[in-house]
């Protein structure tokens, strides 16, 4: 079977308009319900119209390409693995999106030499000026470092030069940012469009050299991609690098002459970004005081998770009327909202619960977790409100069935916004009790917190400017992209 026989080449049902519409629909309602904020930067920079081709990084299994459906304008078809063809749930989808299988020598079955079908099928899909999306690592891996890139990125765009009357295709790299990507609602991820990989010289350079023009185009788009991402050696790394940003943002606040405002995950990615790099430099050359403030960080933060605080607490007083004033305000919040909290978890308590299962039996690694709580709650979510609506008609009759379906999903919503402001009372009552118990506890926090902040600025001292190019450095949260 052929690429084309497979995945559905322009112009059959698989490639219809219907089907990436409705795949783009979904994408959509399945991002915006899991994360509680996505947000999109340089998305002028994705071409309307012509062939393009969109490469990302890949660190979230299947939410990857549901994320770049979801934000991006165009119709992308995916590069998928040939053996998701035959998976019983994913393949219905990737046929709905058009999707071209590669054949990778580690899959059982795949045969590379049918991949020749692969990139005759791309090229006729951006001859007809279409956009493709690929993973040019070719695995998904929950760890925040690139890959090594595979080299088919390259052969797809560079073998489609020179033909008469095709439009040069655009190579447009886009970095996938995530924050708890597989927690519900908790987490929050970021979309960076950057500027389109120059490709021109290779194309001149593919006539007489093509094996160095695949190789220098890789790397450039690895290049690319390293720029927009967060890239650190492991996973405890990134953890500590983000909670010295969140130390770092509630010292801000905290200044008697602030006047910063919330920042956007915009603002504190930049910030990370410019850490990750200036880590790397550091390391080598201070590895003394870049260990020992790795030490305090990392105590710090598990001083704050056991005594259940979070930076934001740290260093506030309790002016008697501003306490008062805030346990009445949000004591009344709480219980007003209650009734219909409590209806929101228990319509949802069955599913929820039956997708945790799922999610705890068949995420092997972090970076399907998302994917499986999606598939799941995708199957258990609409079964069981099924059963809870056929449960309330036999009982209630045809309008506790109207009532149901109505409030189930505004419920369902305000019972997690209950649930958040529950949890953000309790730590503020937590502090409250130990600033009670011990006036200068969380004093001496403060002072840990300002002690780490200057380390931390003293460090970005010693950083030459060229390498945080491309991010922003320590003490500051500027932007950098011109995408905003």
């Amino acid at each position: 079977m052929t690429a084309g026989e497979q995945s559905g080449r322009p112009g059959d049902p698989a490639a219809s308009k219907t089907g990436p519409a409705v795949l783009r629909a979904l994408a959509r309602a399945l991002v915006s319900l899991f994360y509680h904020r996505v947000e999109v930067v340089g998305l002028e920079r994705v071409p309307r119209a012509g062939p393009l081709v969109v490469v990302a990084n890949h660190q979230n299994a299947l939410v990857d390409p549901l994320l770049l459906f979801a934000t991006l304008p165009r119709t992308l078809r995916p590069v998928a693995k040939a053996p998701l063809f035959r998976h019983p749930l994913v393949a219905p989808f990737l046929r709905l999106a058009g999707a071209l299988p590669v054949h990778r020598r580690q899959d059982a079955g795949s045969d590379p030499a049918q991949n020749a079908a692969l990139f005759s099928a791309a090229a006729t899909a951006l001859g007809e000026g279409e956009a493709i999306l690929i993973f040019p690592e070719g695995v998904s891996q929950p760890e925040p470092v690139l890959m090594p890139l595979r080299t088919g990125v390259a052969r797809m765009v560079l073998g489609t030069e020179g033909d008469v009357g095709v439009p040069a295709t655009t190579l447009l790299p886009v970095g996938l940012v995530f924050h708890e990507p597989g927690t519900f609602r908790s987490g929050w991820a970021l979309v960076l469009v950057g500027e389109p990989v120059r490709v021109d010289d290779c194309r001149v350079l593919i006539a007489t050299e093509p094996e160095r023009a695949v190789r220098e185009l890789t790397r450039r788009v690895a290049e690319a991609l390293r720029a927009l991402i967060v890239e650190v050696e492991d996973r405890e790394t990134l953890r500590l690098t983000e909670g010295l940003e969140a130390i770092r943002r509630a010292e801000t606040a905290a200044a008697p002459d602030s006047r910063a405002g919330a920042p956007t995950p915009r603002d504190r990615i930049a910030w990370v970004q410019g850490a990750a790099r200036a880590y790397r430099w550091l390391a080598p050359r201070e590895p003394v005081r870049v260990g020992r403030l790795r030490v305090e960080v990392e105590r710090y933060l598990a001083d704050l998770e056991r005594l259940g605080l979070s930076p934001q607490v740290v260093g506030r007083t309790y002016p008697p009327g501003a306490v008062v004033r805030y346990a009445m305000r949000e004591g009344l919040a709480l219980l007003g909202g209650l009734p219909l909290a409590a209806w929101g978890v228990m319509s949802h308590a069955l599913p929820y619960a039956l997708t945790a299962l799922a999610a705890r039996g068949l995420a092997t690694t972090a970076d399907v977790d998302a994917t499986v709580k999606l598939a799941a709650g995708a199957v258990f979510y609409p079964a069981c409100w099924a059963l809870e609506a056929w449960i309330l008609w036999r009982i209630l009759g045809r309008w506790g069935l109207v009532l149901f379906l109505v409030v189930l999903i505004p419920t369902g919503l305000f019972a997690l916004g209950w649930q958040a402001r529950l949890a953000r009372v309790r730590r503020e009552a937590r502090a409250f009790v130990r600033f009670l118990w011990d006036r200068d506890f969380l004093a001496r926090f403060a002072a840990r917190r300002r002690a780490l902040v200057e380390e931390t600025q003293s460090l970005a001292r010693l950083v030459p400017a060229d390498v945080l190019t491309g991010g922003a450095g320590f003490g500051d949260t500027g932007r950098r992209d011109g995408g905003q």
